[in-house]
């Protein structure tokens, strides 16, 4: 019997990854293994930054925050691609699509703005560092932590809603691994041009005002950064940012790619490709990237080790 006549006519039928490629069996073990790492590393990050009280600052609590929604994001799509691939059943209902554009977006959005906050955690602290503990409070980290769950959660209902309302014509065949917006909308029967422009406009607020900002602020930062004494200084401040703007680039760039295209640009190839990157590949990378280049948390990891070695 044809698959599409098990399911429900509200269905939709995810086409997977590329379609048609070869070695597709490696490309999927590849991300389970991405997966794996993932997991794993934000996990650990996670773990040492809540146990140890020497990492109990501003910085490292707005880490925490960006390696639980690396685990949100991952998580969001890459068991339904690997559950498709080993069950040959590529549906998944309205319902369910809707579920995954809500928190794929809702994390998505709110990694936007965790990683400006934490540009703007890096400016308070470089350039000014006496005020570093009254402007970076306790309550002030809570809120900023609250302010972009919240605010990812609050844009991505307003999409996911308008984008799930649009009536499908024909095939409910989705080009893509997941539901994701752009994907669902090329199903519509209605003139989405309106909706297109909203899209724009709210990318230029989630990634283009907080970009902008990201910049402004390193900027600043290597302004004073280059009026330093401390040669030991220099290279600790340089350090912290330069993990942080290669986090900015990985996530930032395969997003304005995806969402600030025209529609007549867009590819379901190249879209899968930039999914791949942005949603898979950086949420393995962030934790390595931060923990790796940085002493303090290699040094808390060791004596993690170290101790349960000890005990044993």
């Amino acid at each position: 019997m044809d698959k599409r006549n098990e399911s429900s006519s509200t269905d939709f039928i995810l086409l997977g990854l590329f379609p048609g490629i070869k070695h597709i069996n490696l490309l999927v073990s590849v991300i389970l293994l991405i997966y794996t790492v993932a997991l794993t590393t934000n996990s650990i990050l996670i773990l040492l930054i809540w146990v140890d009280s020497h990492l109990h600052t501003p910085m490292y609590f707005l880490l925490s925050q960006l390696a639980l929604m690396d685990l949100t994001l991952i998580s969001s799509t890459v068991p339904k691609m690997a559950s498709d691939f080993f069950s040959v059943k590529r549906t998944i209902s309205q319902v369910a699509c809707g579920t995954q554009i809500f928190f794929f977006l809702t994390v998505g959005i709110a990694e936007c703005i965790i990683i400006t906050l934490m540009a703007f955690d890096r400016y308070v602290a470089i350039c000014k560092p006496l005020r570093y503990t009254l402007i970076m409070s306790q309550k002030v980290c809570l809120q900023m932590a609250t302010v972009s769950w919240a605010g990812g959660a609050l844009i991505s209902l307003m999409h996911t809603a308008y984008a799930m309302h649009f009536p499908i014509c024909g095939s409910r065949e989705i080009s893509h691994f997941l539901c994701e917006v752009m994907a669902i909308l090329k199903l519509a029967c209605e003139d989405i041009s309106a909706y297109e422009k909203a899209v724009v406009m709210t990318s230029i607020v989630v990634l283009l005002i907080p970009l902008s900002f990201i910049l402004s602020s390193y900027t600043l930062i290597f302004l004073s950064v280059l009026r330093m004494n401390s040669l030991e200084g220099r290279n600790k401040a340089l350090a912290t940012c330069s993990s942080h703007l290669t986090v900015v680039s990985l996530y930032f760039g395969p997003a304005m790619l995806v969402y600030m295209r025209p529609s007549s640009y867009h590819s379901p190839k190249l879209d899968q490709v930039l999914f791949m990157l942005g949603a898979i590949l950086t949420p393995m990378m962030n934790p390595l990237i931060y923990s790796l280049r940085n002493k303090e948390v290699v040094g808390v990891l060791r004596n993690m080790l170290g101790s349960c070695l000890t005990s044993h």
